[in-house]
């Protein structure tokens, strides 16, 4: 436990994953529960709230930040990362839907999910070097 407290980049990238399967978890629920207003807006609206979940916990336990970085740099810095994340995911999934249109908001979310993935680890190590510098 010692070792995924340190300030190693193995351990921040443990965290990093923790914290971003927690803010994909909230990500999935709020996609599901607002589908009803269709999938892109449903995409922005869990983008949204998971971000700044997501921003706050890098802060205070990926990268040990608190004290050096404050909640709005944190948010301006990592949500300008996640809007990069967010055109992505939304033209992905713009792409699913004229590829698939029958596809349901599971395999929607699924996709997307895929795709942010990927785009999580560039945000890590794009976060590692403004945050944790």
């Amino acid at each position: 436990m010692r070792f995924l407290r340190g300030d190693h980049a193995f351990a921040q990238l443990i965290r990093f994953a923790l914290v971003g399967g927690s803010s994909n978890i909230a990500y999935v629920l709020l996609f599901l529960a607002a589908n009803g207003i269709g999938p892109l807006l449903a995409n922005i609206a869990g983008s949204i709230v998971s971000t700044v979940i997501a921003n706050e916990l890098h802060r205070r336990l990926t990268f040990h930040a608190a004290g050096r970085v404050g909640w709005f740099t944190a948010q301006w810095e990592g949500g300008g990362l996640a809007l990069v994340g967010l055109l992505i995911s939304t033209a992905a999934l713009a792409g699913v839907e004229s590829v698939a249109p029958g596809l349901g908001a599971t395999a929607q979310a699924g996709a997307v999910l895929a795709i942010m993935a990927m785009v999580g680890g560039m945000r890590f190590l794009a976060l590692r070097a403004l945050v944790a510098a």
